[in-house]
């Protein structure tokens, strides 16, 4: 059976910045706004990761926050780690190439 791929490519922009690292999981979701009691439970949520962030101790990640626009004219926002040291990029706003690979796994 013949193998099919499908690549595609996008061009979009990221902007590179610094976060602590315990700060990384504290995010609110969709379904965290479906009503008081989950926004609340999900505010105690982020304040206990805040606390235990605090706990550790300081310690700086960089990150790329990049975002483009899919073939259907969607935004779209993903990040990405770039480690605990500084990238070498003179600015804070630099371009980005996304390569999406679709392919199916032979299982032999």
């Amino acid at each position: 059976m013949e193998e099919f791929k499908k690549t595609v490519e996008y061009e979009g922009k990221a902007k590179v910045g610094e976060m602590l690292g315990g700060l990384a999981n504290i995010q609110l979701k969709p379904e965290d706004f479906s009503s008081p009691i989950a926004l609340q439970m999900a505010i105690s949520r982020m304040y206990e990761g805040i606390l235990k962030a605090f706990e550790e101790g300081p310690k700086k990640k960089y990150i790329a926050e990049v975002r483009f626009t899919d073939s259907l004219g969607n935004q779209v926002s993903i990040g990405i780690d770039l480690g605990e040291n500084p990238p070498p990029f003179s600015k804070q706003e630099v371009k980005a190439r996304i390569i999406i690979e679709l392919f199916e796994e032979n299982e032999e």
